[in-house]
């Protein structure tokens, strides 16, 4: 059990996210090597309102989701060079960059950030109602926390990720949503 008002207790890690050197191979091996897919690609994704350390930017980046079991793989390719949390300081390749939670109120997320003293890289807005925020709890590169509120409709996607994952024949690997 998670120490109340930690981390931990905001929820549990749905999705590991890597930022690789090179999308297309990373792609390839976790499709062909590893079994996982297929993936859903989401192109040109721009936050609503988001900020970097409480700046406005306009970072654009694209994102490949598939399902291994119940754990979301996430591969990320920056569209731009606006800065964002894979960016900078923050940039790793070819590993995990950070990790998510999904949470009912994003006001919760924050509590658990400011009791553990961690830093608050990116916020933005979600669609409609949704919202987001990447903090730096002290690990530094690749040990970023991802907290979402997701807009409506998100868990619906999700979940039909996940379906075509229980029973993917390895078909069509890269599947461009809208």
């Amino acid at each position: 059990m998670a120490k109340p008002g930690s981390l931990a207790a905001t929820g549990s890690v749905m999705q590991l996210a890597y930022l690789p050197q090179d999308f297309d191979a990373a792609v390839h091996y976790w499709t062909q090597t590893m079994g996982v897919g297929p993936f859903f690609l989401l192109e040109n994704i721009r936050l609503g309102d988001m900020t970097y350390k409480g700046q406005p930017t306009h970072a654009v980046f694209s994102v490949a989701i598939a399902y291994w079991n119940d754990i979301q793989i996430e591969l990320v390719r920056p569209e731009n060079d606006a800065p964002a949390h894979y960016s900078g300081e923050h940039r790793v390749h070819d590993r995990v960059q950070h990790v998510c939670i999904v949470v009912d109120d994003i006001a919760d997320a924050y509590a658990a950030c400011d009791k553990a003293g961690a830093e608050i890289l990116v916020e933005g807005k979600v669609g409609a109602a949704g919202s987001v925020i990447y903090a730096d709890p002290g690990l530094g590169p690749g040990g970023i926390v991802e907290f979402v509120k997701l807009d409506q409709g998100g868990a619906e996607l999700f979940a039909m990720m996940k379906e075509a994952a229980s029973d993917w024949d390895g078909t069509e690997p890269l599947r461009r949503l809208g």
